[in-house]
């Protein structure tokens, strides 16, 4: 039997060793800059089979790799500021972001729902900042980022991709720029560049509670079956993030990835709708494919098709209520509308909310409202809450 001593270079003794060293080094995120780091873990992640043996490791390299690109986006030094052109001030009721590649028509899209000329032409990289406009629907003003065109690699800070994801963090509602003539490869790419961010589309926060204490160790509890993560995967997980010491409670079935999503913390849920342009360059059956997928629009900037019905989907996704105010022995006042969106308030409509936007000292001698609407099971309606929209008096 061959042996070797631990002093020999082939013994691989140091990181400058043999294979062996150099890939354990590599594969612990040792060494380099934090973006070849990023990449030894990320291959080492894909040589890895999935399965219970080795659901401990992987939980072990993800939460090292969700640090490192955590250190890339938000860099803890001093010195990075404000970047022109994309501190934007937020106004209106809502506000949405035009993501996607490149020259899909982004820029004429902005113009046809807002009127606000955004350059448009027919080579790449037309827009360089954030372009704002205001759209009006049913009494509602919804703020409209053109954002610049996204590239691969945009996650971790190649092109202005830190800016315009940090931008898009701040919208309620993504809307996903897609050209209609090319492949399902655009859409997988832009979703990919945005979870690496931290930005989840169309999807709930897991459900799960993490607490940390003051001793005890880790008190691990699951309310339903769990077939991707266990007790030693989250403690894995959560000494990487040096938490010796919680009470988890886990109440669906999850991953190690959501797992850190809810242990990061800084995670965006936001509703996206898939726009499809040129559409008028397809066939009727490809475009009738399109349409009928989940959460997709098919669009024609050039033509001006089916913007309509964009507006109204974005209306239901927004979930806006409007609150009309009234005076007792006068008629409701349906020229200034109180705006409730579920970032502002929850989306079972709290009178208290109204009554906040009016002014908050009202509070203090505040008891009860009445309230006339579809909602109410009687009109009208004394109370402090109540689904839907109607008319406060």
């Amino acid at each position: 039997m061959a042996s070797f001593s631990k002093s020999s270079s082939k013994a691989g003794g140091g990181v400058g060793g043999g294979g062996w060293a150099k890939a354990k080094h590599q594969s612990a995120g040792g060494g380099g800059s934090t973006l070849e780091r990023i990449q030894q873990i990320e291959l080492e992640i894909s040589r890895t089979q999935k399965n219970k043996a080795t659901a401990k490791h992987l939980g072990e390299l993800k939460a090292k790799l969700c640090k490192l690109k955590r250190d890339i986006l938000e860099p803890s030094g001093g010195g990075g500021g404000k970047v022109a052109g994309f501190e934007v001030q937020r106004i209106g009721d809502a506000r949405i972001g035009l993501v996607g590649f490149p020259s899909v028509g982004k820029s004429s899209l902005l113009t046809a729902l807002t009127g606000v000329q955004s350059e448009a032409a027919a080579y790449e990289f037309t827009t360089l900042t954030c372009i704002p406009g205001v759209i009006y629907y049913n009494d509602v003003r919804i703020q409209l980022l053109d954002l610049p065109g996204l590239i691969v690699g945009a996650s971790i800070g190649k092109g202005r991709g830190r800016q315009v994801i940090a931008t898009a963090k701040s919208c309620d509602i993504i809307l996903m720029v897609l050209d209609a003539t090319k492949d399902d490869a655009q859409k997988e790419m832009l979703t990919k560049e945005l979870e690496n961010v931290g930005i989840r589309l169309n999807r709930k926060p897991p459900d799960v509670t993490v607490r940390p204490t003051k001793g005890g160790g880790l008190k691990f509890q699951a309310t339903v079956p769990l077939t991707h993560f266990d007790e030693e995967v989250c403690a894995t997980i959560l000494r990487q993030y040096k938490m010796h010491n919680a009470d988890v409670l886990v109440r669906e079935d999850i991953t190690e990835d959501d797992f850190i999503d809810v242990i990061d913390g800084n995670r965006k849920y936001c509703k996206c709708i898939y726009v499809y342009n040129k559409i008028d360059m397809l066939k009727l059956e490809d475009v009738d494919e399109l349409a009928r997928r989940p959460s997709s629009v098919v669009v024609s900037v050039r033509n001006k098709w089916n913007y309509e019905y964009l507006l109204k989907r974005l209306w239901d996704e927004m979930e806006i209520v409007r609150v009309y105010t009234k005076k007792k022995g006068e008629f409701p006042d349906f020229s200034d509308p109180l705006i409730i969106t579920p970032q502002r308030g929850n989306k079972q409509f709290n009178v208290e909310n109204a009554v906040q936007l009016l002014h908050k000292s009202l509070l203090d001698d505040f008891k009860h409202a009445l309230v006339w609407g579809s909602s109410v099971k009687q009109s009208p309606q004394a109370g402090s809450a109540c689904a839907g929209s109607g008319v406060v008096g």
